[in-house]
């Protein structure tokens, strides 16, 4: 099973959209998946999900468990302020690194409103996610411009769509 990681809490982000779009592409190739959404993060996630709390939120241990049951991950990172979304760095500090990251494989696409697609915070999450030992696949799918991209909350651009189906595809087989 692949678990895709919608990488902000912000609710109806466009990363849930493109989580749930790219879901169906692995669909399509005959592959299982599911999304972990920070949006589902207790609202005081770092007082009661944290350092001495680790293991005594239930709603947090939900997506820790689907975290610790994921063959690979699938990652759709936002940009913010030139990096990605500090919720998602605390999410991953609330894991269980052994079981959730350590020797897993992880594809990473990157949206952003501006030109870069979020080449920048993509280098940041690789350096974090190779730290925990996670494999992070080559193919960095870098989306610029994602608000023009975008009709009826999915991407409509078909040189899009078909960067995605091929880093699905590549993933798959990664």
């Amino acid at each position: 099973m692949i678990t895709i990681v919608s990488g902000t809490n912000r609710k109806n982000s466009v990363s849930l959209h493109i989580a749930n779009q790219y879901k169906g592409i692995l669909s399509e190739l005959g592959e299982e998946s599911n999304i972990v959404s920070l949006e589902e993060l207790p609202e005081d996630y770092l007082n009661v999900a944290l350092y001495e709390n680790i293991g005594k939120n239930h709603q947090f241990n939900l997506l820790r468990e689907q975290m610790n049951n994921a063959k690979k991950l699938v990652f759709i990172i936002p940009e913010y302020n030139g990096s990605f979304p500090g919720v998602l760095k605390a999410f991953i500090d609330g894991l269980d690194r052994g079981k959730a990251l350590t020797n897993k494989k992880a594809a990473l696409v990157g949206i952003s409103d501006g030109d870069q697609g979020a080449g920048i915070a993509l280098s940041h999450i690789t350096d974090i996610l190779n730290y925990c030992g996670t494999h992070v696949h080559g193919y960095r799918l870098r989306i610029p411009g994602i608000g023009n991209l975008m009709t009826d909350k999915v991407i409509t651009n078909p040189i899009y769509i078909a960067k995605m189906h091929k880093q699905a595809a590549n993933f798959i087989e990664f």
